[in-house]
């Protein structure tokens, strides 16, 4: 049965469908994503808002109202969108909504006055709005609306097929698009949206994913060898002054790119890349309080990118667990045996995440909760995640603290001096003097041509990170180990930990402590298994 408008419950299972339709295509819109740098992962954040949405839904009775359903769309998206794309597709639900609130319905000239002011609303939110991208796509369909107000069926198909003749046509206006092959993946996303109300309001037939073989394997590594724009990605809550935010909005303007603002009445979800992470958040603190503050580095999603896709972390059984101590610590890792050795060196609460699966406040809270403990100490492991860390805090009744610690080797090291007899503050501030003792690289392979301080790196050669970038460029993982080693080591060293993760082998394992035994005899050598995904080893000297 064709419907001629569109009531709450209907609104909600647009949401509901949506939110289908995007977990379905999640994987092949991370893969579309290429512009302007690597910015997380698209089809993960559109994702990620609507789920927003629908948990603030949820929190609704059966009988809401068409407005009461129209505010929780609104609310749920501006605090829960992630990303720029997530950025956008919020101010787009919050233009639709806008429109249809204090309607009793929304017949086809509402929704037609509905995606106007959504694409309106998407493009005040952008400083510097481009074509080519979810803005092109909401203007096409707002513009295809405008001509069937009569008939709420021929709407929504004309939007939908307007909205998806637009996205082909996306790598025509966008370079970056057209070198990979692709089309817009934010815009691919918001097409789904026309799917899902096309499927409501008329019945039609939902789209399948196609297989993520259709898009090509070299996107990321054709755009970002090219890119060489800000190296980090900004977000968070802005409760402020609506007056200042025109201000605001132009400080940010010298500071960065890909910069969007939205909300209205005091709350507002900001997004920038810069690389001036300390100014783009002290230029808020005039307009008002940022909380939830995410720092992302952009430089190094495309490495991480499996992070996302595949980390786990399985918690420790009820059984396992042993009564809740005076102090607890909780710890951010990626990686089975990464997480095992957690516990097995007294961490209580595990929650997973890396450089770009940057977790979200609310879930170290959760962890912190969890612990059954008055004090928690925290230990971030990643120096993205530091500053989501530190918010934690605020938000529990327990006493919290955290360890600046920057990879797995300095968590491990951190935790050998964890008493959790003592308080928070106390083992804060010995986990850190331990963390400190320990000098951290790691190993992974090159995904573009690049060049360092050694000299040319080819796609495909075995990188050794350290402190201070690339300490080493070999044609094999063994002897980026070695390399970084030997670049790494000092005479107060006493023991090297390898931590083997997704690429390593016992052959490869051999070479390097063979090598070790050799080279540096004074060296003791532990070797763990962490199964973390990219990085064939950790590696730790102390």
């Amino acid at each position: 049965m064709v419907a001629t408008s569109l009531g709450a419950s209907d609104l909600r299972e647009v949401v509901a469908t949506y939110l289908e339709l995007l977990r379905a295509h999640r994987e092949l819109l991370n893969r579309l994503n290429v512009y302007p740098v690597p910015d997380g992962d698209t089809g993960t954040n559109m994702a990620l808002t609507v789920e927003s949405v629908s948990i603030a839904l949820s929190a609704l009775g059966e009988d809401a109202t068409l407005e009461a359903v129209a505010q929780a769309i609104a609310h749920g998206s501006l605090m829960g969108a992630r990303g720029n794309s997530g950025v956008i597709l919020s101010q787009i639900l919050r233009g639709v909504v806008e429109e249809i609130g204090h309607a009793d319905a929304v017949d086809a000239k509402t929704l037609a006055a509905a995606l106007a002011r959504a694409d309106e609303l998407a493009r005040q939110a952008v400083v510097h709005p481009v074509e080519g991208t979810i803005l092109t796509i909401a203007r096409a369909a707002a513009r295809a609306a405008a001509c069937h107000e009569e008939d709420l069926a021929a709407l929504v198909r004309a939007a939908r097929d307007e909205a998806t003749e637009a996205l082909a046509h996306t790598p025509e206006q966008l370079p970056a698009l057209a070198q990979a092959g692709v089309v817009d993946a934010g815009g691919s996303g918001l097409v789904l949206l026309f799917d899902a109300l096309g499927h409501v309001v008329a019945g039609d037939a939902l789209p399948e994913a196609p297989p993520l073989e259709s898009v090509p394997t070299h996107v990321h590594e054709a755009v970002g060898a090219g890119h060489a724009g800000p190296t980090y990605e900004v977000m968070f809550l802005l409760e402020g002054d609506d007056a200042r935010i025109p201000a605001f909005r132009e400080v940010w303007t010298g500071l960065g790119e890909s910069i969007v603002i939205v909300g209205g009445h005091g709350l507002y979800n900001c997004h920038i890349h810069t690389d001036d992470i300390g100014g783009s958040i002290e230029a808020s603190l005039d307009v008002g309080r940022p909380r939830e503050i995410r720092v992302t580095n952009l430089s190094d999603q495309v490495l991480e990118e499996r992070w996302v896709r595949e980390a786990t972390i399985e918690r420790l059984p009820e059984v396992e667990r042993p009564p809740a101590p005076a102090t607890s610590v909780v710890a951010v890792v990626v990686g089975e045996g990464v997480g095992r050795i957690f516990y097995s060196l007294g961490v209580r609460e595990l929650v997973a995440g890396g450089q770009s699966m940057n977790p979200a406040t609310a879930d170290l809270v959760k962890a912190v909760a969890a612990t059954g403990s008055p004090e928690v100490v925290i230990l971030p492991n990643n120096e993205n995640v530091r500053l989501v860390a530190e918010r934690v805090g605020d938000l529990v009744d327990q006493v919290v603290r955290v360890v600046p610690t920057d990879s797995v080797i300095e968590g491990f090291a951190a935790l050998l001096a964890y008493d959790p007899a003592a308080s928070a503050a106390e083992n804060a501030t010995a986990m850190a003097a331990s963390a400190e003792r320990v000098t951290t690289g790691e190993v992974t392979r090159a995904v573009r041509d690049s060049a360092c301080d050694l000299g040319p790196i080819r796609r495909g050669d075995w990188i050794g990170l350290g402190p201070g970038g690339v300490r080493a460029v070999a044609d094999s993982v063994s002897g980026a180990a070695r390399a970084l080693i030997a670049a790494l080591a000092r005479p107060e060293h006493e023991l090297v930990t390898l931590i083997e993760g997704d690429g390593s082998s016992p052959a490869n394992t051999r070479r390097i402590t063979d090598y070790l035994a050799e080279e540096f005899p004074h060296l003791a050598v532990e070797v763990h298994y962490g199964g973390q995904p990219l990085y064939p080893y950790y590696v730790g000297l102390e």
